[in-house]
């Protein structure tokens, strides 16, 4: 899922060239998915209610690989656009199914690490992607034999998204060796069936018993709780929990991380560093993430939620506002007209920007697109900036991975822990959804206007605007946001919603 989420990184630069796309275009190529994902978030239990889990991840990993065949062989803009969107009913799915199965089918004592290791997997697959999209990149530039009869030179951005068919394909044959998961038959009253599955994972017969006993009992309390409506979140008891959890859920997706995580090499190349350096950054990114989401799996118990997402959402203004500074200091001037793969006609086009200083990302973009025309901008846009930038990459590197952690060890793991102990039992999983959808919504629309803002906003405006929105939510987590280690879910009922 993680791999299929952010492997677009490494296309966006060749499908807007090849496909002749507007910002607002590209920003759909990207985002599609987490429209789809969603949806399929929304349908996602029912239907696995009704087929059961692991029929529906099956589903999850068919929609993978259809999405990763088709997005490959995509002859134009909308086809990948409907190819993206089919993979987001396999992330919707997975993010909501993967995680509930875990649940249901581990131990006890061990249910909490397993669940962890699902968001931990996400990550891996998010670093995967970058890893893979840099190799795909490196072996374009290669002379072998091999690599030119499978055009991965000429088609390498149809190859990394080709190439998720493969962990897709494994996703589903494995699948079909892991058992069935017993709370859904119990459900189903197959409760032989079940306890067959629970002796697998636990060889003490009456702790296989309350085991089913539990089961029984929660999913008699669910039925109870299946009138729940919508509008049942608004009543006045709820305003606390609710505000906080759709404040943390847009916080989360409103301070940038999937900009990051979904343009990374795009960012990098507004340094000037050229785009083979901008995917290794990228990796680096991926391996950020990874490392600061162990260390919050470690430390959240140890230090509690409130810490972690005031230290970390403070970490991130300050991050935004150190990459806004970085971008500020930059000048642009052209040095030559030796631009790789442009004809001499546009090379005499270029020639009276040469020697001409911009101080300002979005008057040099601006030049250029006067110079030589929007279409031939968006193909040389990459190699005039490496020609051109003069600022510190080193410390645009800094801003964006100090980002990454700081989101890594707070709203990235955070907040779905927050979620399951905020809102009480008889609405909790209606609260998730609901606060859920209203995340993904809020992910869906940055996606989408972020190479918008990039080029209508500049970079340093974009970084300051998401600055912002983490100050505020700074300062929100400090008055409003309480601290829900160590107390029983039934104490922060009582704590935190109305009688």
């Amino acid at each position: 899922m993680g791999f299929d989420a952010s492997v677009i990184s490494g296309v966006v630069k060749f499908i807007e060239i090849e496909f002749q796309l507007t910002k607002l275009e590209l920003g759909w190529a990207v985002s599609s998915l987490t429209l789809t994902s969603t949806l399929a978030m929304l349908a996602a239990g029912p239907i696995s209610d009704r087929f059961g889990r692991r029929v529906t991840l099956k589903w999850a990993a068919t929609f993978f690989i259809v999405s990763a065949i088709l997005s490959a062989i995509a002859p134009n803009f909308i086809f990948l656009v409907f190819a993206r969107m089919l993979g987001g009913f396999g992330v919707g799915a997975a993010l909501i199914i993967a995680p509930m199965y875990i649940a249901e089918v581990s131990p006890a004592k061990l249910r909490g690490t397993m669940v962890s290791f699902n968001q931990l997997n996400i990550v891996v697959g998010i670093s995967v992607a970058f890893f893979t999209n840099y190799l795909i990149l490196s072996y374009g530039d290669s002379d072998a034999s091999w690599v030119e009869s499978l055009g991965i030179n000429k088609y390498n951005w149809r190859w990394m998204l080709g190439v998720e068919t493969l962990p897709a394909i494994l996703y589903l044959v494995a699948l079909f060796w892991v058992p069935r998961s017993p709370r859904w038959l119990i459900m189903q009253g197959e409760k032989k069936a079940a306890k067959q599955v629970f002796e697998k994972v636990n060889h003490d017969p009456v702790a296989i018993e309350k085991q089913i006993m539990a089961v029984e009992e929660s999913l008699q309390s669910e039925g109870q709780d299946h009138g729940m409506k919508l509008k049942d979140l608004f009543r006045p008891a709820l305003t606390l929990v609710i505000s906080i959890g759709v404040v943390v859920a847009i916080l989360q997706q409103i301070t940038g991380i999937n900009s990051v995580f979904f343009y990374a090499p795009m960012i990098f190349e507004q340094t000037g560093i050229g785009t083979d350096a901008a995917f290794i950054q990228a990796i680096l990114v991926g391996l950020t993430n990874l490392v600061f989401t162990i260390l919050a799996m470690l430390t959240i118990d140890r230090f509690g939620r409130r810490p972690l997402l005031s230290i970390g959402v403070m970490g991130i203004a300050l991050s935004m506002f150190l990459l806004a500074y970085g971008f500020s200091q930059a000048s642009y001037e052209l040095k030559s007209t030796e631009i790789p793969g442009m004809s001499e006609e546009l090379r005499q086009k270029i020639e009276p920007m040469v020697g001409v200083v911009y101080s300002s990302d979005i008057e040099f973009k601006d030049a250029i697109i006067a110079t030589i025309g929007n279409d031939d901008a968006v193909v040389y846009e990459s190699a005039i900036i490496t020609n051109s930038t003069d600022l510190d990459p080193m410390l645009i590197l800094i801003g964006v991975l100090a980002f990454v952690a700081f989101f890594a060890m707070s709203l990235g793991p955070v907040m779905w822990v927050l979620f399951s102990e905020l809102f009480p039992n008889w609405i909790r999983g209606l609260a998730i959804s609901f606060v859920g959808f209203v995340n993904s919504m809020v992910s869906f629309s940055v996606q989408l206007v972020f190479p918008w803002e990039m080029n209508t906003l500049g970079t340093v405006w974009t970084f300051t605007i998401y600055g912002l929105f983490a100050l505020i939510g700074f300062f929100f987590i400090i008055q409003v946001v309480p601290e829900t280690k160590g107390k029983s879910l039934e104490e922060l009922e009582k704590e935190l919603v109305k009688s």
